[in-house]
């Protein structure tokens, strides 16, 4: 069974790799929260290029409130899911102008309470908006620890739980981006290539 240790030189490994890598961008807790709906399914390249545009006119809840489906389904199409990301985009922002003043409110559970915001966007914002230890789980974290051992887990939440237990508080965050990025870059769903990884002496699969 994996230790402390162990996890932690999985990470001080990852962290040698993956240090300028691709973000998503934004200027304001709310176009985080905008990005990180969109960026479910795409990638963040993709969100980049999508924002880039979006925001130029609609970059604050109050503005996003007022925008028509159809017309933000136009902005954010080749993100994918696009009807149910806009329904939800303009449901989050119409809730944030109506009961919290247009501000991304800090509280988690308030957060997961938000048209759009599941547990793992909640985190993402936690972590990267407010600045708080936090491990999101997408679909990369949850393959890619599950593959190298770091977890056991069925489901997102176990896997975010054993994780949390695992791992120093003090690297949640930066643990969260670089099991995504070795997920996109080298664990991927369909055929992992070992010989290219960084993990390859401590992976799991290896041992």
């Amino acid at each position: 069974m994996i230790t402390k240790d162990d996890a932690k030189k999985v990470i001080d490994l990852l962290s040698t790799k993956y240090i300028d890598v691709p973000e998503l961008k934004f200027n304001s807790d709310y176009q985080l929260l905008v990005a990180v709906i969109l960026s479910a399914q795409c990638t963040d390249k993709r969100v980049n290029i999508v924002t880039a545009e979006l925001f130029k006119r609609y970059d604050t809840a109050e503005k996003m409130a007022k925008i028509s489906q159809s017309e933000l389904e136009r902005y954010i199409f080749s993100c994918g899911f696009y009807k149910n990301k806009a329904k939800n985009i303009i449901a989050m922002s119409k809730t944030l102008v109506g009961n919290y003043g247009g501000q991304v409110p800090e509280d988690f559970e308030t957060l997961q309470s938000l048209p759009g915001v599941g547990r793992k966007t909640a985190n993402v914002v936690t972590s990267v908006a407010f600045h708080k230890p936090a491990i999101a789980v997408d679909t990369h974290v949850f393959r890619v620890s599950n593959r190298i051992g770091l977890v056991s887990a069925d489901n997102p939440y176990d896997t975010e739980m054993q994780l949390r237990a695992l791992i120093d508080i003090n690297d949640w965050s930066r643990t969260h981006h670089y099991l995504i990025y070795l997920g996109r870059d080298v664990c991927k769903a369909g055929k992992a290539d070992c010989q290219n990884c960084i993990l390859k002496d401590v992976c799991e699969k290896h041992l």
